[in-house]
């Protein structure tokens, strides 16, 4: 498959996730109002209610605190780090988007991440680890790959997919206690089998909704390497680049668990694959790459 297949391909996988992940948090909402009341709108109403304005209080958040969560430190002038500073201005004229703030974190594990809900204001934090684990073309891979996380809007889809999260968390919780304090609340409309089926997934929704998440997380990364390889036309270099970040057992230390996800690789090191896990495989992305 050619970048551009793959590019095209991850796109619209990754529009079915979220339409699905949207269609479930509704169905959640349904769940609850029905498994109490035996009617489906007001838990319609309030799924709309929590995960809007989750999603509107998310994206509205600053980068800035996602920065401090990872104690990384502002560049502000080229002087401070000319080749990086260089590199990350080249590749945003590539990807024809408004060159993103750009950070460092002090920490000796090679790692990398893009934040901000649109190309206007995006930025980019390189742990110091990076500069010294990679060469010229493997780093110009990794600061590629945060770039187009930041064009292909992936950060404001993963703040979406935490609010979404955070809503269903949030409407299992209240479903739980209302079913707690309820004094038999039904109205006796509810067919046996649905009701079962929505008292299961009132209690098992906040499990599948991480799962949800993860997926969300691990198709952006396989867009993200296929519009990295589109724009250094190096996809060796960055698949050289993930060997090497994957093949340190260290990890980041000043990362934040809530931002894991963001990062080019795991920055934990937990070692967890499939459905438990916020990356790819990375012998499958090295894979990819190989063969674009």
């Amino acid at each position: 498959m050619n970048r551009l297949k793959q590019i095209q391909h991850n796109k619209r996988k990754t529009v079915v996730i979220v339409t699905g992940f949207i269609l479930f948090v509704l169905f959640v909402g349904a769940a609850l109002t029905y498994s109490l009341y035996g009617e489906i709108f007001t838990g319609l109403l309030m799924a709309l209610v929590i995960g809007g304005g989750y999603s509107a209080m998310m994206i509205f958040s600053s980068t800035n605190v996602v920065m401090r969560m990872n104690h990384a430190q502002e560049i502000t002038e080229r002087s401070q780090n000319i080749q990086l500073w260089e590199m990350v201005d080249n590749m945003a004229m590539v990807a024809r988007i408004e060159k993103p703030r750009l950070f460092i974190i002090k920490d000796n594990s090679p790692n990398a991440f893009a934040t901000g809900t649109s190309p206007k204001n995006g930025a980019v934090a390189v742990t110091t680890g990076l500069l010294d684990h990679l060469n010229h073309d493997e780093l110009e891979g990794v600061i590629a790959h945060e770039v187009a996380h930041i064009k292909n809007y992936d950060i404001r889809l993963s703040t979406i997919a935490v609010a979404l999260v955070s809503a269903v968390a949030i409407l299992s919780d209240l479903g739980m206690r209302m079913m707690f304090f309820s004094r038999g609340g039904g109205n006796n409309k509810q067919h046996p089998f649905v009701l079962i089926l929505a008292l299961a997934l009132v209690i098992l929704s906040p499990l599948i909704a991480v799962l949800i998440q993860m997926a969300i997380s691990r198709n952006r990364e396989y867009l993200a390497d296929a519009s990295a390889a589109e724009l250094t036309r190096n996809p060796e270099a960055l698949a050289s680049a993930l060997q090497k970040i994957t093949g340190v057992d260290t990890p980041v230390r000043e990362a934040s668990s809530s931002s894991a996800s963001l990062y080019f690789a795991d920055p934990l090191k937990k070692k967890v694959s499939g459905l438990f896990s916020t990356h790819p495989d990375p012998t499958e992305r090295i894979e990819r790459l190989m063969n674009m």
